[in-house]
């Protein structure tokens, strides 16, 4: 299954904005979205896709709450909107 960048982009802010202003979503809730039965090949893509809308300002990546530089994250991670406060 081929997916492309922009489609992953597209449901990570489909699934945000869906979620409360204050939640965030996992990078395995956009592959299972995408690929229900195969969605482990699609986190890297996923991940990928979450430090493209972060460069651009859409969103943040955080790890156990902090917001974290989404280019040297290991491990765990969550995406959120944008936080002004």
């Amino acid at each position: 299954m081929t997916v492309s960048d922009s489609e992953l982009e597209e449901r990570i802010r489909a699934l945000i904005d869906a979620r409360a202003d204050s939640a965030s979503i996992c990078p395995s809730d956009v592959a299972r979205a995408v690929a229900p039965d195969d969605w482990r090949p699609l986190m890297e893509p996923v991940r990928e896709a979450a430090r493209r809308l972060a460069d651009a300002g859409e969103v943040e990546v955080t790890q156990k709450g902090a917001v974290v530089d989404p280019g040297s994250a290991r491990g765990p991670i969550r995406i959120r909107r944008v936080r002004t406060d």
